[in-house]
Order: structure tokens, then sequence, then C-alpha cells
């Protein structure tokens, strides 16, 4: 139970590779309608052992009647960026029409635009935008090395010295505390990276006194504290107990195995998939930004789209239950 969403078939007609870790393909869209704002994502069908699954990717600037996505492969992939690997020109998918729920206010007086990673994907055409519109702007862009940093030359030539870079192989991290203080009253910051960089960004930000309607971000769904383990969901309303697999999402199973969820942005922002735990043998392992710190502390409840245990078994209540309503 979600958004409705409005698919189109289209078909891929150019591959790149920006980074060294990174493709870039760009799909031909049949009936595309709508034009679509920097931060818009798209979702894509993909194949996974056979079986269809959604997976949403941040649209990069792209020409009338085309999507084009930037996909960082995962070692531990849970099977999306591996399909979105192996696509080959010519080949047909299906995609929806975008949406955007990480947008451009347009009201600050300076722009601060923050990336970790294949975060740049939706920060690249923050950054060409704003650029466009002659607005005051500052990207910082971390990345463990130059050469898996999809699309710094044009960001470099782009904005000179407004970009700056930080690489890990160089002993260079973020001072996200100066970055925040040297922001005017009305300045805005933007940030989309791991889970870590952006409870970080977050919490500085609060302490800093500042509005947290300036603050927006966007996460990766595949972030944690824990590598990836299979794990036993009990699912108390159905007196029944599901198997996650390493490379599956708990709503995923869930779903799959026909216990009825309500849901939507897959990525732990809506906070629409909440359960409630009932108990769990290891530790929650929350990638959300949904839940405070101090929510995720208490352990009472989890985002079923990206948060899962550490191992072991865990029961749950779900958020929607039959007859209920």
């Amino acid at each position: 139970m979600r958004s409705k969403l409005e698919w189109r078939p289209a078909r891929v007609i150019a591959i790149e590779n920006p980074a060294e870790d990174v493709r870039a393909v760009t799909f031909a869209v049949d009936g595309l309608r709508s034009v679509f704002d920097p931060g818009s994502h798209t979702n894509v069908k993909v194949v996974i052992r056979g079986q269809i699954a959604i997976r949403t990717y941040t649209v990069l600037p792209s020409a009338p009647g085309h999507l084009k996505i930037a996909v960082k492969l995962h070692p531990n992939s849970r099977g999306g960026s591996a399909y979105i690997w192996s696509l080959a020109d010519g080949d047909a998918v299906e995609v929806t029409e975008p949406e955007n729920r990480f947008e451009l206010s347009w009201r600050a007086s300076r722009y601060l635009l923050i990336a970790g990673g294949i975060g740049i994907t939706p920060i690249y055409g923050m950054a060409k935008a704003l650029c466009a519109r002659n607005q005051s702007v500052r990207l910082i862009y971390g990345a463990k090395s130059r050469s898996q940093m999809a699309f710094v030359d044009e960001l470099q030539g782009l904005l000179g010295d407004r970009l700056e870079t930080f690489i890990q192989d160089d002993g260079r991290n973020f001072d996200l505390a100066a970055e925040f203080a040297a922001l005017p009253a009305d300045g805005e910051a933007y940030i989309c990276g791991p889970h870590g960089l952006l409870e970080a960004a977050r919490n500085l930000w609060r302490a800093s006194g500042r509005s947290m309607s300036r603050l927006r971000f966007e996460v990766f769904g595949d972030s944690g504290r824990f590598a990836e383990q299979a794990f036993s969901v009990n699912v108390a309303a159905y007196d029944r107990t599901i198997e996650v697999r390493a490379d599956q999402t708990m709503l995923d199973a869930l779903t799959e195995a026909g216990i009825s969820m309500i849901y939507d942005c897959r990525r732990g922002e809506c906070g629409l998939c909440a359960v409630d735990v009932l108990d769990c043998s290891s530790a929650v392992d929350h990638r959300d930004v949904f839940f405070s710190q101090e929510e995720r502390h208490e352990g009472a409840k989890m985002c079923a789209c990206v948060s899962r245990a550490a191992g072991g078994s865990i029961t749950i209540g779900t958020g929607y239950r039959p007859g209920a309503i």
C-alpha cells in the first residue's frame, strides 16, 4: 500500500562511467510528462533472483523525454545496483514519472551543499540549478579518493573555488561545525550521503540553534552500523515467522510473504512503514532518518523499509492490522 506510481516503458540509450565505481544510465522514456526539479527521483523495476523489485534512484539533469541516473555498485548490494550495472544499450525497463521529496526552497541567501560519495547525485543537479540562477552557493564533496568522485571535473569548472573536495585517502574530513557557523541565519544546507554523515549534521545543526526546516537531507538506505545479515521476523499479529535474507529489506520480505504493510518512500524518511519492536535477540540497526536519536535508543519502533536486526530474530507488531480501520 503506497502512493500511486505512474509507470512508463523505457529503453537504455547511453551508458557512461563518471567515476570508477559509478555507472550513469540514460533512458528514453515513452510518454514522459513531467518536468522535474533537482532532487527528484524515479523508481525502476529491477530483476533480482528472477523476481521483480522496485528501487529508487535520483534523476540527474536530463534532456526532454529522457531520464538519467547514476548508480554506485555496492559490494553489499541487495541486487538493485548489480541489475543497473548489468544493463546494456537497448535494454527495456520500466520507470516512473519523477517525484521530488528533496526540493530546493529558493528562499535562502546562501546555500551549502554537502555530498558524501554517491550522495553527489541530487547535489549535482542542485549545484547546476543554483549556478544558473546566480545564487550564492558552496559545495563540499567528500569521498575515499578523487577517482571515486562522479562529476567532480564538471563541478570544478562550474563552481571554481566554491567547490572544496575532501579526500579521505589524503586525511581530509568535513568540519561541519565550521561550515554551519559560516552560514548566515537565513542560509540553508542540503546534504546527501551515508547515515553517519547525516546523523552528525543533524546533531550539529540542532546544537547550533538553527531552524531544522533549513536543513534538508536525503539518506542511503543501505548504510548502517552493522553488515547485513539474515534474520527472522516473528509477526505477532499473524502468528508467523518470516525469514529476511541479507540482501533483502524487512519490508520486502514481509510484503512478499503476504503481510499487509503501509509504506511509501522506501528510504527511511516518511515513517509510514514503522513497526512496533516487541522483542529482539540482537541490536536493531536503525538506518532511517525519521526517528530521533532518543526514539532509536528506546528501541520501541523501527522503519521496516531500511532498518533491520543485526542477526538472530526480532518480534514485531505491524503498523497495519486487517479489519482495524
